[in-house]
């Protein structure tokens, strides 16, 4: 299955064959005091230098939240969309809990994004779905609905289901969801990983959805967490994960090596190119 999303003049497919797509995570206040105070001062030199090291980096997609304390979502993701596609041209996922500020953004982006995110509660799905159809925007569904994030990875799947089946009857197509299996912190519980695990698989296999994750979220509170990360980003890999959400600069090399173990990189073509652009 393939989604395709749309910058400015660039066009990406993420396709459940591979290979995976990186959507950088960068553009996001929470633990960027510097980016809080940019932001506040109308100041988008922080925002575009975030984006241009994370395309340098790898990332294909840009993750785009400018959400915090005070601040007017509605108009300032607005705003900070038209900055980003008057100077790169990959295609953004809009990253906000407020549907206003959604529709605000879609408004002003041009191509086809991507939401960040529809979850399986009825206010979500009357709020987004309708919206998403209007603009032509792919969604990502998280595996969650009124009663929170269940530790049964079939329960997580029927979740899913839900937010698919509804989605199509709002008129957008199957290919253009796609799947958060909800990522968790194994230091909170040693089989977490395991749990979003298994419900990437069943997805992968029985729906056959493009899926995603916030791929640091399993190593909050412990030590070396850029080795766990990409230990658990290859098993994730492995098991159908199609366009992680994450840090470019800390994964696009574990993402390349797995793709090309994965039989996903004729003749090792773009993990010998992606080592040639880092020297």
């Amino acid at each position: 299955m393939k989604t395709i999303l749309k910058g400015r003049y660039k066009e990406v497919i993420i396709d459940t064959s591979g290979p995976v797509i990186i959507i950088g995570e960068s553009i996001n206040p929470t633990r960027r005091k510097k980016l809080v105070s940019t932001l506040l001062e109308g100041n988008f030199e922080y925002v575009l230098e975030l984006a241009e090291c994370q395309i340098k980096a790898g990332a294909d997609v840009l993750d785009v939240n400018v959400g915090f304390p005070g601040v007017d979502d509605v108009k300032l993701l607005a705003e900070t969309v038209k900055r980003l596609q008057d100077k790169f041209e990959v295609p953004l996922c809009l990253d906000s809990p407020n549907p206003k500020a959604i529709e605000a953004a879609l408004k002003a982006a041009e191509g086809k994004c991507l939401i960040n995110s529809v979850n399986g509660e009825e206010a979500s799905m009357k709020a987004l779905l309708p919206v998403a159809k209007e603009y032509g925007a792919a969604i990502i569904g998280l595996c969650m609905d009124e009663e929170g994030i269940t530790n049964d990875p079939v329960k997580r799947v029927a979740v899913a289901e839900k937010i698919i089946e509804r989605a199509i009857k709002a008129g957008i197509k199957a290919e253009d969801v796609i799947i958060d299996p909800l990522a968790m912190a194994v230091s909170a519980d040693q089989k977490a990983c395991m749990v979003t695990l298994e419900t990437m698989r069943l997805v992968h296999q029985k729906l056959g959805h493009n899926i995603t994750q916030g791929a640091s979220n399993i190593s909050f509170g412990l030590p070396d967490r850029e080795t766990l990360n990409a230990s658990y980003m290859a098993l994730s890999i492995y098991n159908g994960l199609t366009c992680p959400i994450a840090n470019p600069e800390k994964i696009t090399a574990m993402v390349r090596a797995t793709d090309l173990v994965l039989g996903r990189d004729d003749y090792a073509v773009r993990f010998v190119e992606y080592f040639q652009s880092r020297q």
